[in-house]
């Protein structure tokens, strides 16, 4: 094929300009800066950190008293509700009190008899007494009369001491509660004998608007228990959050007793004892919940984010830092305790560092990188039902 001389400066034309395009395009994109990776961050600060142990606990009554008969007797009335609130001094029971009304008359008129002979023999011994200064009588028969009397006033006084006891049965046929709470179900009903010393009582009744948490500790905590009770001792104890099975948070706080931190023998846990009001009856004896015992307190940790920590390859715990230059260096840390999805750091950090918390995995170190602030999602996540849970 032969091509006209005008055709080729065509072409020839056509091709200059697409490889002067070309080279145009390549400069550019020689050019163009490389785009700077962003990556959140956090600057480290000391702050205040309490850590604390969420250990299962069992709720014991502040108070428990057993209804047990003095004397014996047929129960005639039970004068409670079960499951009701009692007060102290309540009539709870009542036996058949006929048997004792008749002793306590009948020790009435052992006094009355008793207080006449002893008015006899105190007349006979004033008669005497002039006539044995007389020498009208002998002294026998005035020492006599004395013995007499002496022995008149003994046995009033036992008849008196006879009495008291009668009425103190007498009360006894009253069962009475000796605290404030809640009794539960009644094991005896009317008509069914009591036995004094029985070992069964006749019903329970529980304090219970203050309770007991018995939570169980390994006894390597026992110091850090003691240290934590002790730290409260001025401000009425050291506060402990209750939690029930459904994570719902009680709404008083309990105080952990210093007094009430002892060891199984069995076992050789630690029992921690936490004191919480319990005004509305929530919580109730055997129940199982939640407490958060304080362990250790940190005025000045620094912390980060859990996400901000990796490992290297050999397993090794890791954060990355960025520098005033925006350089990124990686610096093993030793971590410590966790809480609320924060970690603290025990060592490799220092106050100040710029450790990034998300975009570390799209960097190397000495990368040049843009930091941001991180947001933390848990913050500002809206107040529903699921935060309040938090």
């Amino acid at each position: 094929m032969i091509f006209s001389p005008s055709w080729r400066r065509r072409a020839a034309l056509l091709i200059g300009a697409a490889s002067l395009a070309l080279s145009a395009c390549a400069q550019q994109e020689e050019a163009a800066p490389t785009a700077v990776p962003e990556v959140s961050v956090v600057k480290v600060q000391p702050s205040q950190v309490d850590i604390a142990d969420e250990l299962p606990g069992r709720v014991v009554a502040f108070r428990v008293a057993e209804i047990r008969p003095q004397v014996g007797g047929v129960i005639q009335r039970r004068m409670f509700e079960q499951g009701s609130e009692v007060r102290a001094g309540q009539a709870l029971f009542q036996i058949d009190a006929a048997p004792f009304r008749a002793d306590v008359a009948s020790a009435d008129a052992a006094v009355r008899r008793a207080q006449a002979v002893a008015a006899r023999a105190r007349t006979q011994e004033r008669r005497l007494a002039p006539l044995v200064e007389a020498d009208a009588i002998s002294g026998q028969t005035y020492d006599d009369a004395v013995t007499a009397r002496d022995q008149a006033m003994a046995e009033l006084a036992q008849s008196r001491a006879q009495l008291r006891r009668s009425n103190v049965d007498l009360g006894f046929a009253t069962l009475r509660s000796p605290i404030s709470g809640r009794i539960d179900q009644a094991v005896f009903t009317e008509g069914a004998l009591a036995v004094a010393g029985d070992t069964q009582p006749l019903a329970t009744v529980q304090q219970i608007d203050r309770v007991y948490i018995d939570v169980r500790q390994p006894a390597a905590r026992l110091e850090a228990l003691r240290e934590a009770a002790r730290a409260g001792e001025g401000n009425a104890g050291a506060e402990v959050e209750i939690r029930w099975g459904n994570d719902r948070i009680h709404p008083v706080r309990g105080r952990m007793l210093f007094s009430g931190i002892s060891v199984d023998p069995g076992t050789g846990d630690v029992i921690a004892r936490v004191e919480v009001a319990n005004p509305d009856r929530t919580l109730l004896p055997g129940m199982f919940v939640r407490a958060r015992l304080p362990r250790l307190s940190l005025p000045a940790a620094l912390v980060v984010p859990r996400q901000a920590v990796t490992r290297d390859a050999a397993g090794k715990e890791q954060v990355s830092v960025v520098d005033a230059q925006g350089k990124v260096h990686s610096r093993r840390v030793t971590t410590g305790d966790e809480r609320n999805g924060q970690i603290v750091i025990t060592e490799g950090l220092k106050s100040g560092d710029v450790v990034i918390v998300e975009g570390q995995d799209r960097v190397a170190a000495g990368a040049t990188v843009k930091p941001v602030a991180w947001r933390n999602p848990a913050a500002a996540a809206p107040a529903g039902p699921a935060a309040a849970k938090r």
